[in-house]
């Protein structure tokens, strides 16, 4: 479930990905397993392949790959969140969770 953003935002990130796109979201998580990490972002596309050559670009593996229905996707936590945000100048996204 995603917290910290609206429907609106969600619903684009899934038209995106459904549409063979990169789709960016970050939003607020929790999971026991990371305590230390408040939000996660998800980066999704329908086309794996596509979503791989991605992935390529800052280290990520396709073993680390969930696949979820058309929202296969990968989970960006903490240092490597941070590093693919700034890149693909998307960091704001993380910055209004923390200035919230």
């Amino acid at each position: 479930m995603a917290f910290g953003i609206k429907r609106c935002e969600l619903d684009a990130w899934k038209e995106r990905a459904s549409a063979g796109k990169i789709a960016i979201l970050t939003h607020y998580w929790y999971d026991r397993r990371f305590p230390n990490a408040s939000t996660v972002t998800k980066v999704a596309c329908s086309n794996r392949e596509r979503l791989v050559d991605w992935g390529k670009h800052y280290a990520l593996r396709p073993e680390w790959i969930h696949e979820r229905d058309n929202f296969s996707h990968f989970d960006l936590l903490e240092d490597k969140q941070i590093e693919v945000l700034k890149a693909e100048g998307l960091l704001w996204q993380l910055e209004r969770l923390s200035n919230t």
